[in-house]
């Protein structure tokens, strides 16, 4: 099953007005998105009880995941990322 996550085609649609991508149009789009959303929640959860400079730390590393999270999504969007308005 994890072959299928690689195979071509888009997997988010594109926004109607602005820039960027709406809702994911495929199954591997929610896999994406709600991974991240866990991770960053999970993350946000775990470290708040834990201190200042580790809520510094959760801040940097979702910061650093937000980063090839839009640009899978980005290349993944259905006639890519463009304004719409």
């Amino acid at each position: 099953m994890l072959h299928k996550f690689f195979e071509p085609g888009d997997w988010f649609a594109p926004k109607k007005f602005g820039y960027g991508a709406g809702l994911p149009i495929a199954w591997q789009g929610w896999v994406l998105l709600l991974g991240y959303l866990a991770f960053a929640l999970g993350l946000g959860l775990f470290v708040a009880s834990l201190g200042d400079i580790w809520a510094l730390v959760s801040i940097a590393l979702i910061i650093l995941s937000t980063i090839p999270f839009m640009m899978i999504v980005k290349r993944r969007t259905k006639g890519g990322w463009k304004w719409r308005g």
